[in-house]
């Protein structure tokens, strides 16, 4: 897959002009080589030639810890040998375990003041639940923020904890948190049940029973969907998993307090609830493959560029979900990447910083993954992780879009570092002149992507980000998301200014300047 032609004239072509942040360049006697020679080796012919064999039907829709996924892990592996690019791991293992349980769909059910209400019709749960209470804490909509606390006088330590959906607000109809007409992100069902939960259990509370009726046939779907699959949530085995979380509709919910839906304030519910729910955990085996080239100058900092190697697998009638867009795009970018690199290095123009090529598995069960990249086992220290390219979905053009066809969404490349937007502002008007689009960026954004891939378990840990993206489409998490449907010239496009990104992050005199506190 040299293209030696291609490098042969590349080499001969002059540097463009300076620009301010692109070329603060190192004062070494060694400066960078002009990286566009490199970049041409990224082509549409070889990203293609990848993604079929990687969004095959062969790979089983590369469903995390199913055999599908296990030849996918094997291909990518193959191909760094392939290219001379070693693994990270001192061991020389490119697989990184990571060890998964799947809890299954428990059984039983909950008593109120003596009336009992079935698992799977008024009251959900996804985790065993157990014990008998006689006092239970009810905390409102269950919300901290600066302006704001129903936790406020209260001690849920030990106690069973009732609240509910939404947030408060004022008497004009405008929201406590926020100060103005605008929900904040405790009304945003994605992400307020898990941040209501976790806030409780940080108090030290056993258990919550959350109320949203307006959601709940949702969540009813999605167990009565792992109920019919037999399949159950997973999550990283070393995961702290005490606590219990039981979500409630308004007949179970009014039974406990009858007023819930008009009475906030917090105070103390005396009634009787028992519960009766078991369950069990499954073990998973999973991989991260992780390879490595090192640095020239700054070995010990490090820039690491991620995709997600796994998809949804098959579906309940058989059919394979083969994730060509989601994210094959982003695997096989990977794979292009590290080559450029790799060409540069065997020519001596290696990356001063080291890169990482960090494929995650896990990333549709709940990112975990890259969360046990980042929280358990960091293969390489955070400490010295100057950035994070995220690349998840670059292969497809979003329908509800207009404009160029020759565009990305980023995402995050403000949230942390100034520094790191203009970087990449910049780049791509050097390179590759794609439209960079910000409409996911936005903070008010209700699909909140930017919590939703890899990238945010780096961005959590203060790590600056960028997240590329080419937006959802009719196929997304579907069997039609095959390879035949991928605009390679677009992938080529976006692959390429990945690659201009990193190579100057990792070829800079200075780190990306981190000038914004992690959200």
């Amino acid at each position: 897959m040299k293209k030696l032609l291609l490098l042969v004239a590349g080499l001969v072509f002059s540097c463009n002009s300076a620009q301010k942040t692109v070329d603060k360049q190192s004062e070494s006697s060694n400066p960078p080589a002009d990286p566009v020679a490199y970049a041409e080796t990224i082509t549409q012919d070889e990203l293609k030639e990848h993604l079929y064999i990687y969004a095959s039907d062969e790979f089983e829709g590369r469903e995390t810890g199913k055999p599908g996924q296990k030849k996918a892990i094997a291909y990518l592996k193959s191909q760094y040998e392939a290219l001379n690019v070693p693994a990270a791991k001192p061991d020389g293992d490119y697989f990184q375990k990571v060890p998964l349980e799947v809890a299954k769909v428990p059984e039983g059910n909950i008593s109120i003041d003596g009336k009992t209400f079935e698992l799977g019709k008024d009251v959900l749960t996804f985790s065993a639940a157990q014990g008998d209470y006689d006092q239970i804490v009810y905390a409102g909509y269950g919300v901290e923020a600066e302006n704001y606390s129903d936790y406020k006088g209260l001690n849920v330590a030990g106690k069973l904890v009732l609240i509910k959906a939404g947030e408060p607000v004022n008497a004009d109809g405008t929201y406590i948190v926020s100060g103005t007409d605008e929900k904040s992100v405790w009304s945003n069902m994605s992400e307020a049940v898990g941040k209501k939960n976790e806030l409780a259990k940080d108090k030290g509370a056993v258990g919550v029973l959350y109320y949203d009726d307006q959601n709940f046939s949702r969540f009813k779907g999605y167990f009565e969907f792992m109920k019919n699959n037999r399949s159950g949530k997973m999550s990283l085995k070393q995961e702290d998993n005490s606590g219990f979380l039981i979500l409630m509709n308004e007949t179970s919910a009014t039974a406990l307090k009858e007023d819930i839906v008009k009475d906030s304030a917090p105070k103390t519910i005396t009634s009787k609830v028992a519960l009766n729910v078991e369950s069990a955990n499954d073990q998973i085996n999973s991989e991260n493959v992780v390879a490595f080239i090192k640095g020239t100058e700054k070995p010990e900092e490090y820039v690491v560029i991620s995709s997600h190697l796994d998809h949804i697998g098959v579906s309940a009638n058989g059919e394979i979900n083969n994730g060509a867009d989601d994210d094959g795009s982003g695997s096989v970018a990977l794979l292009e990447i590290a080559e450029a690199f790799k060409t540069a290095a065997n020519e001596g123009k290696g990356p001063k910083r080291s890169i990482v090529f960090l494929h995650v598995t896990g990333e549709e069960k709940g990112l975990l993954g890259s969360r046990y990249y980042t929280d358990f086992d960091p293969i390489l220290p955070l400490s010295q992780t100057v950035a994070n390219l995220n690349i998840d979905m670059i292969g497809r053009i979003d329908p509800k879009r207009n404009g160029d066809r020759n565009y990305v969404y980023l995402i995050g490349s403000d949230k942390l570092s100034t520094d790191l937007h203009n970087l990449s502002e910049e780049i791509n008007n050097k390179y590759t002149n794609i439209e960079l689009d910000y409409k996911y960026n936005d903070e008010n954004d209700p699909n909140r992507f930017y919590y939703r891939s890899d990238h945010y378990n780096f961005a959590k840990n203060n790590i600056p980000i960028i997240f590329y993206f080419n937006g959802t489409h009719a196929d997304y998490h579907r069997p039609g998301d095959t390879p035949d449907k991928i605009n390679y010239d677009l992938l080529e496009n976006r692959t390429r200014l990945v690659f201009y990104t990193a190579w100057e992050v990792a070829n800079r005199e200075n780190k990306v300047v981190v000038d914004k506190a992690a959200k």
